[in-house]
């Protein structure tokens, strides 16, 4: 840890700045759009923050937009410890949150302690999707993958052999409380597997 002998608060905040940092490096299984290589999780947390903004108006009435920011700012940073768990990896789902608790401790205790309670609260809330916020703070999460897999001819999904039930399975619970979002979902996973981006059952 930084020493900061004008303010240990500021030294803690800072140094947790510091330790974020890392996941500029975590790569996930999204590719770009371009294709020229994968999305990391800052690149991933930022694109679905500034989806939240640009799609606010399909969120429930009264949905504290700001909430939802933090939340998908935060949500991967536990990724720093346990690192990415595709979604479609079904092996690595069976310890996926004893792995993101154990990092959520530790990340977050590096902060200030009202503020590390704060953050491990959002993360939380995000994990259970029981809010508004959490539930469109989840819809992005889910969606931003989905909308770079029909954007690069299925790249992701192909490598991993992913079948049209298994995107219906993880998506539904999440996509299917936001109308619009399912329909266009459920035309477009047709479209993949009609166009071979997507296997079949």
């Amino acid at each position: 840890m930084m020493i900061n002998p004008v303010s240990e608060r500021f030294s803690r905040q800072l140094e947790f700045i510091r330790e974020i940092d890392k996941v500029k490096s975590i790569f996930r299984q999204t590719p770009l759009i371009d294709k020229t290589r994968k999305e990391n999780d800052a690149e991933h947390s930022w694109h679905l923050a500034t989806m939240a903004f640009l799609l606010a108006e399909y969120a429930p009435t009264g949905t504290d937009l700001l909430r939802v920011i933090k939340m998908v700012l935060i949500h991967d940073l536990v990724e720093i410890d346990a690192g990415d768990t595709y979604l479609f990896d079904e092996a690595a789902q069976h310890d996926k949150a004893e792995r993101e608790q154990r990092a959520a401790e530790r990340i977050f205790g590096i902060l200030p302690e009202d503020t590390g309670t704060e953050v491990m609260d959002l993360w939380i809330e995000f994990e259970a999707r029981d809010t508004d916020e959490a539930r469109f703070a989840a819809l992005m999460d889910r969606f931003q993958p989905f909308l770079h897999n029909i954007s690069t001819e299925g790249i992701s999904w192909l490598e991993h052999g992913v079948k049209r039930s298994q995107v219906i399975e993880r998506m539904k619970p999440v996509v299917s409380r936001f109308p619009l979002f399912w329909e266009f979902l459920q035309i477009n996973v047709d479209a993949a597997v009609e166009k071979g981006w997507l296997k079949p059952d």
